[in-house]
């Protein structure tokens, strides 16, 4: 592919017209030739990691009765091909077992393989924000920056760096915005917490609560200890006066697993300790009692 390739923003009909045909082979006729399934091996860069399996039973079923109406996109590798679009209808193909596939065979570099896949995905809406941001950081790595990124999909800088942001969760919270159980937004505000604790109580009350973005937002500044609260300032200020307050009220943090608060001096004061929500009350005043 040229240097002066369109940018993928413009469509995958765009990016394949910059594309030449391979040579075919002697079985092969015409724009689409029907290639074995079996020796079509799927894209290493494919950016998607799900693939919903209700949609790719219909889209099964559909090709039993009709075949495949539109071909795939493939390289050649060596003997064999290299699926670079239409991954779903392979995949289906093999599940309703027919022996072969209509495919147009394209000269594409290794290197323009992902652009190729990431592109085909973005414009029908099928990433996640986790595979997109997998595949925006492998274009990082390959060297581009994330305002070519983002003129390549036809995205702002600042939303590739936002969703780049996004591989910075662990593994279990990435999983839950693949499948959907927290949005975007969701994931943001938890970016906001550092203690990995703290993240996965807010975790558990967006699902089970069901919080808005903004919600979830208030409780991650509250939970990440954001200055600017009046009684958290007076609260830093008996601590530093007396060093025992500051390492009583670190000894109840970490007993208690939350935030607590020491509101005067040694003499008269009082402690202030918080929780979010009934199962986190209750939590909190078993920890307590167990105490005792």
């Amino acid at each position: 592919m040229s240097a002066e390739r369109p940018a993928l923003g413009r469509g995958l009909g765009a990016l394949l017209g910059s594309v030449a045909p391979a040579p075919a082979p002697a079985e092969e006729h015409g724009a689409a030739a029907e290639i074995p399934v079996d020796r079509i091996d799927p894209n290493p860069d494919q950016p998607r990691r799900r693939f919903d399996a209700a949609q790719l039973e219909g889209l099964t079923e559909s090709i039993r009765r009709h075949g495949v109406l539109q071909p795939v996109v493939v390289r050649r590798a060596g003997e064999r091909y290299e699926l670079l679009v239409g991954e779903r209808r392979w995949r289906a193909t093999k599940l309703a077992g027919r022996p072969t596939i209509p495919a147009v065979v394209a000269d594409v570099t290794s290197r323009d393989r992902l652009e190729l896949a990431l592109v085909e995905n973005v414009q029908r809406h099928d990433l996640n924000p986790i595979e997109l941001a997998l595949a925006f950081q492998a274009l990082a790595e390959a060297g581009h920056t994330q305002e070519e990124i983002g003129g390549r999909v036809g995205l702002e800088r600042s939303t590739v760096a936002n969703l780049m942001r996004l591989l910075e969760l662990p593994r279990e919270l990435q999983e839950d915005v693949e499948s959907g159980r927290l949005s975007t937004g969701h994931a943001k505000a938890l970016l906001q917490i550092s203690n990995p604790e703290r993240r996965r109580w807010l975790r558990d009350r967006i699902v089970s609560g069901a919080l808005s973005v903004r919600a979830a937002e208030a409780l991650a500044r509250e939970a990440s200890g954001a200055p600017g609260r009046p009684r958290q300032a007076s609260a830093s200020a008996a601590q530093r006066a007396d060093p025992n307050l500051a390492h009583l009220v670190d000894a109840l943090r970490e007993a208690l697993k939350t935030r607590v608060r020491i509101v005067g001096v040694a003499s008269r004061g009082r402690i202030e300790v918080d929780y979010f929500g009934p199962e986190e009350l209750e939590r909190v005043v078993r920890r307590i009692l167990e105490g005792r």
